[in-house]
Order: structure tokens, then sequence, then C-alpha cells
């Protein structure tokens, strides 16, 4: 009876013991499967035959993927590049029946006896029948296997003083212009090739949304948009807010799930609908073609939920709300874009306060992305639309900036500006994107600008003037003395004023003429030698910068003439015969600029009620 009841208490430890084994065996593989999803197994290209059956995964609303059907026509080898080709299929099913191949599919999974062949990439316009062009997953995996973020060159760029200076910044752009009739086709307004429009393959358009930005700012930078690549073909859709990155689960941007790209959110939200082909673990493939063509790239990737799809003749189109960030997009390819869950994009944020001419404050927050070739757009963009949102963009107008530009470990990048034009909602605009654009575009690898803060005042009066001319009390002086410079301004309404600039002859000015220059400081910036430098590190760059002469006021300067040089950003005057031989010898060329005048004073004068422009020069003798 012992022995019995030894046995059995043997056997119920032993049962015990499995128990817990098995428990904790099945909670390791719940674990397992919660932080990883299995791998999907793919299809290889060369198994695919006409006329194979499979189903394809998209979101027509809300956020769960829906199936349809497809047949397999054929492969194009050779499209979209060398060794690459797209498989040709047609759709099938009610949803697609009403929509046909829409932009925001991009990306759709498909597959066939459950192995993974491919993306949805490629449509046919005005096709009587959904057809497709498929972008195989291998050549998907295999492009951003070899890919790598943005390569950095490591040397400095040159440095435009002149555009600094007037704060005219243009877009400088790695790709042609895109016509607008790219949703039809890439075709030429008149080409010969018309006629044929319909009769090509073409990426699907991926919906690029602008919330909060009015078509009218959209159609004045629609040029630097298109160049850019970026098509808002919906001009409707969800914002999506500023929010921080939120943990993952394998639920996160399955296959055929949407997938969202931000180049802005906040007050301003602009992003890119597409659809997940491929998830392996933290790895996101998307899209299927390029977005942007940016090669490495660092973006805000968020999941998202479908409003609906708009049916529509010309080009039906989903609506997306962006929802939570996840992750972030890290690469922007041939193929497609990639993305990793758990990563963290560097953005930009932007307060911006503005000070109407009804006496209202209005303040907006925001982030954009942080790219040499975006950023002082969208700012651009931005900044034109907060004003001419609250502000007539029609007729002239005064606009005043004072912010700051805050790069990470550097001294802040001050901006004081003002306008007075038809235009100078246009031009405050870009006299923030210049600097910003030469920091991001510097060819340092540290530039990593932690905030643009910026208050400014809009008016709806014109207050410009014109210096017409300049005067002196005496025209012979000596060294110490006091001297007063009657500056004469005419307004634009035919209104004279006088400004009188007191100066003081240096007690170490030379004898002989000297010259006195009165004007304003972009004028004087463009008419210096100094045309252009290259900084050797970062912060000389941004020392440069703050200071760069501000184009609304007027500025003093005493020249006499004398040999010097200009080399780089810094000016050597009254230099010694013999030194200017030397540079200038037969064994050596280049590399300076030769001065006729050298500066004896400077000195920036207090902002007038008006903004002065124009330069004149006016001699005085020294005894």
């Amino acid at each position: 009876m012992q022995l019995l009841n030894r046995n059995t208490s043997t056997l119920a430890a032993f049962l015990l013991l499995l128990a817990i084994v098995i428990t904790q065996a099945q909670t390791k593989i719940k674990l397992d499967k919660t932080s990883t999803p299995p791998a999907t197994p793919l299809f290889a290209l060369e198994d695919l035959r006409p006329g194979m059956k499979g189903t394809a995964r998209t979101v027509f609303a809300g956020s769960e993927p829906e199936e349809f059907g497809l047949e397999i026509l054929g492969v194009l080898n050779g499209f979209t590049g060398p060794r690459q080709s797209t498989i040709i299929a047609r759709l099938s099913g009610s949803n697609v029946a009403k929509t046909g191949v829409f932009a925001g599919m991009s990306g759709s999974p498909v597959f066939i006896d459950n192995k993974l062949v491919g993306a949805i990439a490629y449509s046919f316009p005005f096709a009587k029948e959904p057809i497709c062009g498929i972008t195989p997953i291998k050549q998907m995996i295999d492009i951003f296997e070899r890919g790598s973020e943005r390569p950095r060159s490591g040397e400095a760029r040159a440095v435009s003083f002149t555009s600094l200076a007037n704060g005219q910044w243009k877009p400088s752009l790695p790709r042609q212009s895109v016509t607008s009739t790219s949703l039809v086709a890439p075709i030429a307004t008149n080409s010969a090739l018309a006629p044929l429009m319909g009769q090509t393959i073409q990426p699907i358009a991926t919906p690029v949304v602008f919330s909060g930005i009015k078509q009218d700012t959209l159609s004045l930078f629609s040029a630097q948009l298109t160049a850019s690549g970026l098509l808002p073909v919906s001009g409707v859709g969800g914002a999506g807010a500023m929010t921080a990155l939120e943990v993952f689960d394998d639920k996160t941007l399955t296959p055929g799930t949407s997938v969202t790209v931000e180049l802005a959110r906040g007050d301003y939200s602009i992003a890119a609908a597409g659809t997940v082909t491929y998830r392996d673990g933290e790895k996101i493939y998307a899209f299927g073609h390029p977005f942007l063509s940016l090669g490495g790239a660092d973006m805000p990737m968020t999941e998202s939920s479908v409003v609906t799809v708009i049916p529509n003749t010309f080009n039906s189109f989903k609506l997306a709300v962006p929802g939570r960030m996840v992750g972030s997009i890290s690469q922007d390819r041939a193929t497609g874009i990639f993305g990793q869950l758990g990563h963290a994009s560097r953005m930009i944020p932007v307060k911006l306060t503005l000070h109407t001419s009804r006496g209202q404050d209005e303040q907006f927050k925001y982030e954009i992305v942080s790219d040499e070739y975006l950023t002082p757009l969208l700012l651009s963009i931005s900044v034109y639309n907060s004003i001419a949102a609250r502000e007539r963009s029609v007729g002239e107008a005064t606009i005043s900036i004072d912010g700051s530009i805050h790069v990470n470990g550097q001294s802040p990048i001050a901006i004081q500006r003002r306008f007075s034009s038809i235009n100078a909602a246009l031009m405050a605009a870009g006299s923030i994107a210049a600097p910003t654009s030469t920091l991001l575009s510097s060819g340092f690898d540290n530039v990593n600008i932690d905030g643009i803060t910026l208050d400014i005042t809009s008016s709806e009066d014109k207050s410009a003037a014109t210096l017409e001319r300049i005067s002196l009390d005496r025209t012979e002086v000596a060294r110490g003395d006091k001297v007063e410079i009657q500056a004469y301004v005419r307004t634009d309404s035919g209104k004279q004023f006088v400004e009188r600039i007191p100066m003081q002859i240096p007690g170490d000015a030379p004898s002989g003429q000297l010259l006195i220059m009165v004007g304003d400081g972009a004028t004087l910036q463009e008419s210096s030698s100094a045309k252009s430098f290259v900084p050797r590190e970062l912060g000389q760059l941004v020392e440069a910068i703050n200071k760069m002469k501000k184009n609304d006021r007027l500025y003093l300067k005493l020249l006499r003439p004398a040999p010097g040089v200009v080399i780089g950003s810094n000016e050597l005057p009254n230099l010694p015969p013999s030194v200017v031989a030397t540079l200038n010898s037969e064994r050596t060329s280049g590399g300076y600029t030769a001065l006729a005048l050298s500066q004896v004073y400077e000195r920036e004068l207090a902002p007038a009620e008006f903004v002065i422009t124009g330069q004149q020069v006016i001699s005085v003798t020294v005894k």
C-alpha cells in the first residue's frame, strides 16, 4: 500500500512538472508570435505561367485588408530596368470592378498558393479593364539589401553671399520637373507621341495629401512641387498629428494594410498613402515603385485608415487618414520604399507666431522632415501659407520677420528681415528657406536643426522707399572730426524725407581722398567682392550666416583707394605692393579677388520706418 502511494505521488509530481514545461513552451511560442509574425514564403518569378490565378490584398475602407482575385497574363522582361521584370495581371472582384487600379493601391501584395509574388505597382491609363503591373518581391528585397543610408561626401560646398543677403531661395533639385500630364502619360505638350497616350505603363499615382494648405498656395508652388516629384493627386484627406513613436506588435503593418509616409505633420500635414507589401520582422517593404527616389531617406512611417476609395473616370484614389507613428522610412528606391519599425525619424519642429494687420495673434505648430531638398520647399510653402491664410494674398504688404534657427551644438542663427512689396509674403518665405537650404546642403554631416522659431508681423500697407542721394556738411575734414551725412529718401508715393547720419572720421584714417558709401544691406552685399566662400567647419558657416547684412536697413562704409584682396570670406585690405605682386606672379593664377578699395570703417544703422533700398557714394578729403 505504501509502495502504491509512493508511485502515485511520483506520477503526480511528474505530471505537474510536465504541465509546467508545456505551459512555459506555449508561453514562449506566444511571445515569439507576438514579437515577430511568421515569415511569408516567396514565389519564384521563373515559376510563373500565364493563366495562373491568385489573390491580392488592399484596404478599401477602414484598416482591414480585403482580398480580390487576379490572373497572370505574362511577364515583361527589361521593364522597369536592365535585369528587372514586371508581371502583368488582370484584377477581378466587385471592388476593383468599380474602382479599377487606383491611386493608393501601390504595394498591394499578390499571392499564389499562399506564396508572395510581389507588389501591384503599375497601371495603364484609360484601360477598360483593371490590368496592372506587379513588381516581383525578390527585386524589392534585393535592392534594399544592397542599399544603405544616403552617402555623405564629407566635403563642404560653396556658400553664396548674394542668395543669403537677398533671401531669394530657388530650389536646387536633382531631378527633372514632372509635367502636369504625368497622371495620363509622360508625354510633353504638343509632342508627336500624344496620339499614343494611354498606350504606356506607369507607376500608380501615390496620393499626396496636403492638409491645411490653400489651393492657391499649391498652385503658386506647383513648379517646385512637381520638380520634387510631389504630385497632389488628392487634395483631400486627414491631417497627421504630432505623435511620439509607439510600440508595434505582430499586427502592425501586415501585408495589405495601408501605410502612410509623412513629410509634415501638425497644423500642416503632407502625407503619402500606399500599401504594405511584405513584413520581415522589423523590416517593411511597400509601394513597389519609388515615392520620390530620394535613395537614403528619413521620413516617419505611420499606420493609416482608409475613409473610402473614390471611383473616378480619370483616376480613382484612396482617402487615407494617418494614424500611429510606428517607424521610419530609411530608403526610397526604384522598386519601392523600405522602412523599419521601432525607429523614429528626426523631424524639425517649427513654431510660427503671426501678428496680423487686424491686431490678432495666430500660432502654428508643425514638424517637417529634415532633408536637403524637401525641407526648404516645405518650409517656404508653410510660411507663405501661414501668412496668406490670414492676410490678403493680392496687393501690397509689409512683412517683418524676427526668428531663429537652432542648430545642435551651434549658436542660434538670427533671422531679421523686412519686406515691403506686392510679393512680400513670398519673399519672406524665401528668406527663411535660404539659410535652411544653405545649412542642409553645406556638405557637413553634423547638421541637425533642433527647431525653427518665427515671429512674423504683417501689415497691408506698403512702407518702401528709395535712397536717391546723399550729401555732406563739408568735404574737407581732419582725423577725429565729426561730420553729418544727409540721406535723401523718397517713398513710392513721392514723399521725400531726410535721414541724418552722424559719422566720426577715425583717428588713424589715412590722409587723402576717402569714399563714403551708404546703401541697404542686400545691395551692398551684392556689390561686394566677396561673392562666395567654402567654410572649413559648420561653426564657421553659422557665424558667416549671422554676419550677413540685413535687407531692411542702411549701412555706412568708409573706403579708401588701396590694394587688397579677398580670399574666401576674408577681406585683406591695405596689403603691401610686394604681397599683391606675390599673389599675382607668373607662377600662380586665381585663388583670390583683387580689391581697388579697402574698407576703413563700417556701421549698421538702425532700421527706419520705411524699407529703404539703393546705394549712393560721395567722397571726402582728409587733411
